[in-house]
């Protein structure tokens, strides 16, 4: 029996999990205030925090210093890699650190694991980073040499909802065809053929726009707004990552609270909620394309799957292309827990960074 510690730290809160083999044993969401945040500039000025608090929570599991046999962090924007399960090693650290591709609170995940893993004499991984990069050449380009796409996605719960999916058909992984949509604060829609993200919006910046994010913009009302004078480069950046999508719209990234007020009669909610779903599905017809059509299912996942209606929306405009699975939540503290195990039965071999 294995002892696996998965550890998530999210935008408000720390997700900790501890498994024997992939049944899971303890769970804790240790939630951060927005005034215990506010302390912290930026997102590495809270790992000492983060730490203090996953420690805390341990200590109160009253799980001994040596009883654990892997450590397994949520992997952020580091260089691009294949999908994988990778060791934290100090370059990777040194890359979180660095916040080589964005800073992003999933960027603390390996140092997480790795000081947890260390105070345990047990090795730390990371599974599916948000830098997974399988796309295909013609995937990369933007319309200009200067500026490249690159591959910045929900990596982790795409690869795991497209093994289960692949399961559920009795097909081995490299036989299918999905298109994944990850539906949560940021949204990525992504392609994958045998269990290959050969194509994905940026969630940051482009794509649909979702809960806190713009997705795409206009580009050149996008530069007109950029060179107004009115912001500066820090508040751009937040406009499009933060204070878009649904929040600039409404108020509100709380998709409870907007269908709250659909039901009660907010025609204004009821347009943008639906116009998220208008696009989340055109940006499914798009990634059918990079498939040529041959589409397996339609994978919908992440937290807003959770909605009936956002859901019914989207079904309504692209169940044409594929059947449409339903798979709400997340599942990548399983993933990375089956993950780990994985390795320490010998069926998978661990990456070096």
């Amino acid at each position: 029996m294995y002892r696996i510690l998965a550890i998530n730290p999210g935008s408000t809160s720390t997700k900790i999990a501890l498994y024997e083999n992939e049944a899971p044993k303890f769970q804790s969401n240790l939630l951060h205030s927005p005034d215990d945040l506010a302390r912290y500039p930026t997102v590495w000025d809270q790992y000492e925090f983060r730490l203090t608090a996953v420690r805390s929570e341990l200590g109160a599991w009253n799980i001994g210093l040596h009883q654990l046999d892997a450590v397994v962090g949520r992997g952020g924007l580091l260089r691009p890699v294949e999908g994988g399960i990778y060791r934290v090693n100090q370059r990777m650290l040194q890359d979180a650190r660095a916040n080589l591709q964005g800073e992003h609170v999933s960027n603390l995940g390996c140092a997480l694991a790795y000081e947890i893993g260390r105070d345990r004499n047990a090795p730390a991984f990371v599974v599916d980073p948000v830098s997974v990069d399988e796309f295909e050449p013609l995937a990369r380009y933007s319309g200009h040499p200067l500026i490249e796409r690159k591959a910045l996605a929900h990596a982790l719960n795409i690869h795991a909802v497209a093994r289960r999916a692949s399961t559920a058909f009795g097909k081995k992984l490299e036989e299918t065809n999905f298109i994944v949509a990850h539906l949560g604060g940021g949204i990525s829609i992504a392609p994958v053929r045998g269990g290959r993200i050969i194509d994905v919006n940026d969630a940051s910046s482009d794509g649909p726009f979702s809960p806190e994010r713009t997705g795409g913009l206009p580009l050149q009302q996008f530069i007109s707004l950029c060179f107004s004078s009115k912001y500066s480069e820090a508040e751009m950046r937040k406009l499009v990552m933060g204070n878009g999508g649904l929040r600039a719209y409404l108020g509100t990234s709380d998709a409870t609270e907007v269908e709250q007020r659909i039901a009660q009669g907010d025609k204004k909610a009821h347009e943008v909620y639906e116009a998220m779903a208008y696009q989340i599905a055109k940006e499914i017809g798009a990634m059918a394309t990079v498939l040529s059509g041959r589409v397996d299912a339609i994978i919908i996942s992440g937290g807003l799957a959770n909605s009936t209606m956002l859901v019914r929306w989207i079904r309504e405009r692209v169940s044409f292309i594929a059947p449409v699975i339903i798979m709400p939540g997340e599942d990548e503290m399983q993933a990375m827990a089956a993950a780990a195990l994985r390795v320490l039965l010998g069926e998978e071999e661990a990456r070096d960074y």
